[in-house]
């Protein structure tokens, strides 16, 4: 609840602030301050203290497994803007505003996470993707970001109303919108009406996550949006779908799994098959870590094929170091001028420092061992096995990880052991050092990723 409330709250401070505050530092200092206090006071919440007293009427349970996750989109969103924040000024005049929007999307995070009825779910996604419409097309000087940002409306205008359908259906199936009384068991074959239902709600979440096939708007939003927008899109805002996304099926459908599983399990191969083989392809970094993205949706999907503890496990450990992956970066991408492989030709004689954590990030995404994506997808092929009968489903994950070192390792090499004239850049001490502390905290959730799961259960 604390998160919620103060995250709604900071919304409404940064919108006035761009009147009361001239200057766009200290705007900028007021929202990382906003963001560290989000930290601080989901992390005691986590040790049981609140401020905040609601009666939501069953509505929403803020429970370990949704605390831990605000917590680790807090601490993202912390690292995100020491790092980018100030890059946000090249987007356009309304400096607060993106602030305050930013904030909205959190308390649209918190919904979704902590929902236990269908509405506050709808609300969650809603408030999450209206702010992100507008940060899209923030950017009015540039075409690209304005035709993503039309193209992102209207498609995801037609994801809600395929939720809005599902839930109706689901609604008119049981006769109430609580998640843990629609998941009643019965001896009845499952009626038509809660099918579809749950079958519209697996197309409109699949498409907020960017699984394949409703991933065709990703790439072009991705690419056309503001490349701090898109940094925060890829990461904070994908994970938090994905938590909504698993807690919906496990808590509204878990009595209907035989039934989804399969049509779960066609979307990861849809999505890992799609994503990794497309990314290849690309000559834009930017439109590289689009489809990367996609392909991450994929392993992430496999904790919802999975749904066991291990899965929920491997998602909060997956959430946490592939955004801070994917944050590192876009940071670094931010500052280019071009965003093509060629550019980053002799990157590393030039930004030793940027470069070499650039590098760790890269080797996070595709796997290697002594990182924590390595763990994190260990996690997630390891919840598959567990749920038993799906060792071509992990043969197939593991294939598409192999696919993905390629186009990871393309860009280090472009870095290391190609010459170039990759251009000047200015980073401030607290730039590198941000990049250095993010670079850490990877290392050290792939050496002991215990940190996050003690908190699940304890």
């Amino acid at each position: 609840m604390n998160a919620l409330i103060i995250s709604a709250i900071f919304g409404v401070i940064m919108m006035f602030s761009g009147i009361v505050l001239k200057q766009k530092t200290a705007i900028r200092q007021l929202a990382i301050a906003g963001t560290l206090l989000l930290l601080v006071l989901n992390i005691l919440e986590l040790q049981g203290i609140h401020l905040f007293y609601v009666d939501t009427r069953g509505m929403m349970a803020f429970d370990n497994f949704a605390l831990i996750f605000d917590t680790i989109a807090a601490a993202c969103t912390f690292l995100f803007l020491l790092l980018s924040a100030k890059d946000m000024e090249k987007i356009g005049q309304h400096y607060a505003e993106y602030f305050a929007l930013l904030f909205f999307v959190l308390c649209g995070i918190a919904l979704t996470v902590s929902f236990k009825s269908l509405l506050i779910l709808f609300l969650g996604i809603e408030i999450i993707s209206i702010p992100l419409y507008i940060l899209t097309g923030s950017d009015k000087r540039n075409l690209k970001s304005n035709e993503a940002s039309l193209k992102y409306f209207l498609l995801g205008a037609f994801s809600t109303g395929l939720m809005l359908m599902g839930i109706a259906l689901i609604y008119g199936a049981r006769g109430t919108f609580a998640s843990f009384d629609i998941n009643v068991f019965t001896q009845n074959k499952p009626s038509l009406l809660l099918m579809a239902g749950m079958l519209l709600m697996l197309f409109a979440m699949s498409f907020k996550a960017s699984a394949a096939p409703f991933h065709f708007w990703t790439p072009d939003v991705y690419d056309g949006a503001p490349t701090p927008i898109t940094s925060f899109m890829a990461t904070i805002v994908k994970v938090g779908v994905f938590v909504g996304f698993i807690r919906l099926f496990d808590e509204a459908f878990g009595f209907l799994l035989p039934q989804w599983k399969l049509y779960v399990g066609i979307i990861v191969v849809a999505t890992l098959l799609i994503g990794n083989i497309t990314a290849v392809f690309q000559q834009s970094v930017k439109r590289m870590l689009a489809y990367s993205s996609v392909a991450h949706a994929g392993f992430m999907m496999m904790a919802i094929y999975a749904m066991n503890s291990d899965a929920k496990e491997g998602l909060l450990l997956y959430a946490a170091v592939y955004s801070l992956a994917t944050i590192g970066i876009f940071a670094v991408l931010t500052k280019m001028k071009d965003y093509t492989f060629d550019g980053f030709n002799g990157f590393a004689k030039h930004q030793p420092l940027l470069a070499a954590t650039t590098a760790i990030c890269l080797l996070s995404l595709s796997g290697i061992p002594l990182t924590g994506g390595f763990l994190a997808k260990f996690f997630m092929l390891k919840a598959v096995l567990a749920s038993g009968h799906s060792l071509w489903l992990v043969i197939f994950a593991v294939l598409m990880a192999a696919v993905s070192v390629y186009y990871y390792f393309r860009l280090i090499q472009a870095m290391y052991f190609k010459e170039g004239d990759a251009p000047e850049i200015e980073v401030s001490a607290q730039f590198k050092w941000t990049l250095i502390v993010i670079t850490a905290l990877i290392i050290l959730l792939g050496v002991y990723p215990d940190i996050i799961s003690y908190w699940l259960y304890f």
